[in-house]
């Protein structure tokens, strides 16, 4: 009995040993007013509030556009937990036979409403600009 579960030990382990594991990164995206599209890299990942899968730690370029308010360009950085550390990151990507989910939540993205100017002054603006067109040498 024992010279069996000797033999079959090791083959528990290396069984275990071949089922990988991994860690899905996630990464939410929230806006105020919701409801504004997202683009992340240059790659839109949809409307706010957004939920999607990221590659890498690190810098990301976001745009965030909805009708009616300024474009916001900016930035966010998204540090690497202690599992995902150089060295650390083999274990648990390799290693550890269950899926780690490692959600990474932005800040809330408050946009700006535009502010339309009155009619009478586009018309004022726009008759200046074409009276410069006309008229200048």
């Amino acid at each position: 009995m024992q010279s069996q579960l000797r033999f079959l030990a090791p083959l528990v382990a290396l069984a275990l040993l071949s089922l990988p594991g991994c860690v899905e990164r996630r990464m939410k995206i929230t806006t105020k007013p919701e409801g504004a599209t997202v683009v992340v890299n240059d790659e839109e990942v949809g409307v706010s509030p957004v939920n999607f899968s990221f590659t890498w730690y690190g810098d990301y370029d976001i745009i965030i556009r909805k009708p009616g308010y300024q474009t916001l360009k900016t930035h966010y950085r998204i540090e690497a937990p202690w599992y995902q550390k150089p060295g650390i990151d083999f274990v648990t990507e390799c290693l550890v036979p269950w899926t780690i989910v490692d959600e990474q939540v932005s800040p809330t993205f408050e946009m700006m409403e535009v502010e339309n100017a009155p009619v009478k002054d586009l018309v004022q603006r726009a008759d200046e600009l074409r009276d410069r067109a006309i008229f200048s040498p």
